[in-house]
């Protein structure tokens, strides 16, 4: 179990504390400027469908800020700090957004909310989980977060030796449904009757991410476990040293594992699967593995291991 520290606990609160402080601060400056009832629920369109007094808003919003932080500080972990930061930026965005969308109201059934403030508060979210992900560097892996590659194979290395492993990996079957999806999307949005074109879209949506997926390149290095597209530097899957708890090889049944081909996601496991067989499994120090299907899993796995265990001696 990942337990958190005092420091941990403490950074995961302050975005919370500072998001309360600035909305009970901005009700300060502005309170006589709300009308009594707020506008605090709006319609797909933007308008006012629900109205809350100003004492109340007070209270009910003072009590999700602060219920929201107590969760996050009670149950964080180091690798999710940035979780609780974005969940701030977003909660104290919208909050701010809607006080500012009744400033000044004559009649709050008359106040609207447009739908740009999600992205705003999306953005906002944004930058607060970059700064949570930067400030995870303040907190030093605990001890059942620290790398313990105890077990697995491991590849003889000089102390000041540097090696890197690549390979690249696909699946003809997938890569023959994505290129069928990517050219059968634009023929059904030329061809296709409206609105019945628009599932042609379907076909990109599908064909993209399939082709990025279908074949993929890879590598283990100074920098971690690193799984990419073969043919673009990005997007990518990485796996630092410090959250390698330990790594191994492992024959995994791709439907019976883990429910199909591509990007997997089950219960404390995620993979990119090619097709069953021979995968490079990695246990993280937050205790969920990630495997990926790749051919000479073996020295990927025994690299890997021995240089997160110098990675942790450093």
């Amino acid at each position: 179990m990942n337990r958190a520290t005092p420091r941990l606990r403490a950074l995961a609160a302050l975005p919370f504390a500072l998001v309360l402080a600035a909305h009970l601060l901005l009700l300060a400056l502005w309170y006589d400027r709300l009308p009594d009832p707020l506008a605090t629920h709006f319609g797909g369109g933007g308008d006012a469908d629900g109205f809350t007094g100003r004492a109340a808003f007070l209270a009910v919003s003072t009590a999700l800020i602060l219920g929201l932080g107590a969760g996050w500080t009670l149950l964080v972990r180091r690798t999710a700090l940035w979780g609780a930061w974005a969940t701030a930026g977003f909660t104290g965005a919208l909050l701010a957004l809607l006080v500012r969308d009744n400033l000044d109201a004559v009649d709050a059934a008359r106040v609207e909310s447009p739908l740009v403030n999600l992205t705003v508060a999306a953005g906002v979210a944004g930058v607060f989980a970059a700064a949570g992900r930067a400030l995870t560097r303040l907190v030093p892996p605990t001890d059942a977060e620290a790398p313990a590659v105890d077990g697995g194979p491991r590849l003889p290395l000089g102390a000041s030796e540097v090696a890197g492993w690549t390979r690249a990996t696909g699946s003809r079957p997938l890569t023959a449904l994505a290129v069928l999806a990517l050219v059968a999307g634009p023929v059904a949005l030329l061809l296709a009757p409206w609105p019945a074109a628009l599932l042609g879209l379907l076909g990109l949506v599908i064909g993209v991410p399939g082709l990025a997926l279908a074949r993929v390149r890879v590598t283990v290095d100074r920098r971690g476990l690193t799984v990419r597209p073969s043919f673009a530097a990005r997007p990518r899957l990485r796996v630092p040293l410090d959250e390698v708890a330990g790594a191994d090889v492992r024959d995994v049944d791709a439907v019976a594992d883990f429910g199909g081909w591509g990007y997997r996601v089950r219960a404390h496991r995620t993979g990119v699967v090619l097709r069953s067989g021979e995968a490079l499994v990695v246990r993280r120090t937050g205790g969920r593995e990630f495997a990926v299907t790749v051919p000479d899993a073996r020295t990927a796995a025994a690299l890997l291991n021995t240089l997160a265990e110098r990675h942790g001696k450093v």
